[in-house]
């Protein structure tokens, strides 16, 4: 069984600071850190947890393109897409304030010119972000494949679900064998259906069809990341033949060693992942 991710690779220039500036302000930064993020997040956090992982996005020339393609080989993802020949990889601006939240400024590079998906079997798991969706081309080429895409589709339409436009949600969410979002955004998508749907809680862990998965309450000290710890140790978990509920648990719990730690992929080894579960109680 592998991960097929759809989404995409972008680099993160990531800012801590004490509070977000006001309008027209100005704040120092108490440390900038650049890295691979955006899918790989979701990626990294299933890969060191043993699940194969592919990188279905496009990669572009340049300086953030040469840093993604070193991470992911690093992470042993692969990447077969060919690279766009004039275009680098985008980036993000990430804020983390003192209370470990997080706001994006993004800037759309290659990850945007989405024209074709690699084949996948029915054994297959497929992420699809909905960030993806808000690319034009990404969003014609998803809009087309994901009827006839193979193997079960994992669904995360994340925090900008609002401006979707609603052709393309409605696919992705008939298409999708897994819904997975925050509480925030399962309250945008309450009026539309969806098979499995999993709603993300934070220190309270999450439900899974409506059934209560207890966190694991830590000092978070950056956020940014979370959710993609959590869809990769779920997709691990569903890989390694856990029940939903189970890969729910053992997701919330790769969550929280996420949020303990400074980055953007953050996520757990499976030795680290199985010592904090055993140290825990069920």
């Amino acid at each position: 069984m592998r991960l097929v991710h759809l989404g995409n690779a972008v680099i993160d220039l990531v800012l801590t600071v004490d509070r977000l500036p006001e309008r027209g302000g100005d704040v120092l930064a108490g440390s900038t850190q650049r890295a691979t993020g955006g899918g790989f997040n979701v990626m990294a956090a299933a890969g060191r947890l043993g699940l194969e992982t592919v990188y279905g996005g496009v990669l572009g020339t340049g300086p953030f393109a040469d840093q993604a393609r070193e991470d992911l080989r690093r992470e042993g993802i692969a990447f077969p897409q060919p690279q766009h020949p004039g275009m680098d990889t985008g980036f993000v601006v990430a804020l983390v304030d003192g209370e470990g939240e997080r706001t994006f400024v993004t800037s759309p590079g290659a990850e945007a010119t989405l024209s074709a998906v690699p084949e996948t079997t029915a054994d297959d798991l497929v992420y699809v972000s909905g960030y993806s969706l808000l690319h034009a081309a990404n969003r014609a080429t998803l809009v087309e494949r994901l009827p006839q895409i193979v193997g079960a589709v994992f669904f995360d339409p994340g925090p900008l679900v609002g401006e979707i436009p609603a052709g393309a949600l409605e696919v992705a969410l008939d298409r999708a064998d897994w819904v997975s979002c925050n509480a925030r955004e399962a309250e945008v998508l309450r009026e539309r259906r969806s098979r499995n749907l999993i709603v993300r809680l934070g220190p309270d862990g999450c439900l899974v069809n409506g059934q209560p998965v207890a966190g694991f309450p830590v000092d978070a000290v950056d956020l940014n990341g979370a959710g993609d710890a959590h869809a990769g140790a779920f997709l691990a978990g569903l890989a390694n033949g856990s029940t939903p509920l189970e890969a729910a648990r053992q997701a919330n719990a790769a969550a929280a060693l996420a949020v303990t730690r400074r980055g953007p992929a953050t996520g757990p080894t499976r030795g680290e992942l199985d010592a904090y579960l055993a140290s825990r109680p069920t």
